[in-house]
């Protein structure tokens, strides 16, 4: 699993981690944070932990983060909802999203 995330986050630009996709986002912070990607038209991949219980864990394992969903830009851990929506709000989201 733990080569599957690998892949994911380097074939990637960016990438979420999440409940549900990004078109059928199944928890609130998940949908806020397709909400904010989408804002910004950026193309963007998903991978659904609620398919995978080892998905699930071993991602928060890989980026020692407990909580989902979880942004991957240009290979790198970003954070969860809260970090996401406070890098919108100050614009700092977009500048990591055009690098």
């Amino acid at each position: 699993m733990r080569e599957q995330i690998s892949k994911d986050i380097e074939e990637n630009k960016v990438i979420v981690y999440m409940k549900g996709h990004k078109e059928i986002p199944m928890c609130g912070y998940s949908a806020r944070v397709v909400e904010i990607l989408k804002s910004y038209g950026v193309e963007f991949a998903t991978r659904n932990v609620l398919d995978s219980d080892q998905l699930r864990s071993e991602i928060k394992q890989f980026s020692d983060w407990p909580t989902l969903p979880q942004l991957y830009v240009n290979k790198e851990f970003i954070g969860g909802c809260d970090i996401i929506t406070q890098l919108h709000e100050s614009g700092k989201l977009k500048a990591l999203l055009e690098q």
